[in-house]
């Protein structure tokens, strides 16, 4: 790993316990990052911090530090649990702080809840009715579990919010000031909340509900990381798969995520890619939970190198060495544009984004690069770039539509009303009955 993302600032020189530092010098953790540098000095002596930063800089081990050090410093006759909130907007990124956190506190006596929903919900419900300290995990199954009773947050000290900003691209934010107005007021707590993007919307949360915090920006200037080579190609439609299996064989990535905007894309790209000889996983929206945690542990274990992901994967995925970043659809939203293409070149390390500008999505990328300050090279497509011999998937029927074709009835069991017989004159019907009466009078012709 580069150490140029690095400051000079050690962690053993700010105000952290003897136990923390022990646990960082073993996690490989010596120097700050610059959101690390701007900000611990300030949360480690109880001031709110309200930090934009790139993905991959650190804001993990920034906040989960200063709560540590928070919860060290209660000296309380008698604590009360639990004691910190740290919100995220996805089961992923709740399970990648959770591993975060035991690692960097391995010599500190707390005890931590995993919240999400999905799965293991008498187990994680078991585990919060615990005497736990800190609660990790995503807004929705944590208001299940307090309207319950299982837990209380009368005496909550520290509060997080990471990705901020997805939390209102994800419609959490009535969730959020749900339990932010259920806990101790701001200035008898330390607040911390961390965004890609400090928009006017995410500012204004900070404001609402935090202490006069601290806003602090790192690179502002510099949207997309300068370790990062963007290029791009402008295919046709019908060139985007031959030209995608090209540059794989021409790059060999070692660890690469293909994005696309639609799960219909996804499963085509899957298939095709699976038909040429790579092995694939693919993860969208509505991949169950602990199938979504089996692929994405297949991936970082390398069992497989190549991820197939709609947007739900470009936030919150903290997946080590991914060299490639493959936008196979450009993304409609400019913001989705820079989350995606930070999977790589993570903590100092270097990568490669290749987007296709194609016909569909061509439209995208001069508001991209508006956003971005800068112009996205072109390269050209040449003939050895492009597979010839590309085999192509058997086809697949889409099998909800076929179950639903397959269990309505017959056109003739359900005739439309306007196409049964008139109903016989009352002369002709049979004798009137309680269980078969005469029709109304009002039915008759005048």
């Amino acid at each position: 790993m580069k150490k140029t993302h690095l400051t000079e600032t050690r962690f053993s020189n700010l105000e952290l316990s003897d136990s923390i530092i022990k646990g960082l010098k073993e996690a490989g953790f010596i120097n700050c990052t610059p959101i690390q540098d701007k900000s611990l000095p300030l949360s480690l002596r109880g001031k709110d911090i309200a930090g934009q930063a790139q993905t991959g800089t650190g804001k993990t081990a920034t906040f989960l530090l200063a709560t540590f050090q928070h919860l060290i410093n209660d000296e309380s006759e008698k604590i009360k649990n639990p004691r910190a909130l740290i919100l995220a907007p996805t089961r992923e990124l709740a399970i990648q702080i959770h591993k975060d956190a035991l690692a960097l506190s391995k010599y500190l006596n707390l005890k931590f809840a995993l919240i999400y929903g999905g799965t293991d919900y008498q187990k994680q419900l078991d585990k919060i009715k615990g005497n736990v300290d800190i609660i990790i995990g995503t807004p929705g199954r944590i208001i299940d579990f307090y309207r319950q009773g299982a837990f209380t947050l009368d005496n909550i000290q520290v509060t997080v919010m990471d990705e901020a900003d997805r939390m209102f691209d994800l419609g959490f934010i009535k969730d959020i000031r749900f339990l932010l107005r259920r806990m101790p007021p701001a200035e008898k707590r330390l607040n911390m909340l961390f965004s890609a993007t400090l928009s006017y919307k995410v500012t204004e949360l900070a404001y609402e509900h935090m202490n006069n915090p601290v806003l602090i920006r790192i690179e502002s200037e510099e949207v997309t990381s300068k370790a990062i080579n963007q290029v791009a190609y402008c295919p046709a439609n019908e060139q985007k798969i031959p030209l995608l299996l090209g540059l794989l064989k021409q790059h060999q990535p070692q660890r690469s995520i293909v994005f696309v905007n639609t799960k219909r894309c996804a499963e085509q790209l899957d298939d095709y890619l699976q038909a040429n000889g790579h092995k694939t996983a693919m993860l969208s929206g509505d991949v169950p939970q602990e199938k979504r945690q089996r692929l994405l542990n297949d991936f970082q274990e390398n069992r497989v190198t190549l991820l197939i992901a709609t947007d739900v994967a470009a936030r919150g995925l903290h997946i080590p060495d991914v060299s490639h970043v493959f936008n196979y659809d450009l993304p409609q939203d400019v913001e989705d544009y820079v989350h995606r293409i930070g999977r790589t070149a993570r903590f100092g390390a270097s990568g490669e984004a290749i987007s296709f500008i194609c016909e569909e999505y061509a439209y995208s990328m001069p508001d991209i690069e508006d956003y971005i300050g800068e112009k996205v090279p072109v390269q050209t497509i040449t003939p050895e770039l492009m597979v010839e011999d590309v085999v192509k998937p058997e086809r697949r029927e889409p099998r909800e539509r076929v179950m639903q074709r397959d269990k309505r009835p017959p056109r003739s069991e359900h005739k439309p009303r306007e196409h049964r017989p008139p109903r016989p004159a009352t002369a002709t019907n049979q004798a009137s009955t309680p269980e078969n009466p005469p029709p109304p009078q009002t039915q008759q012709p005048a």
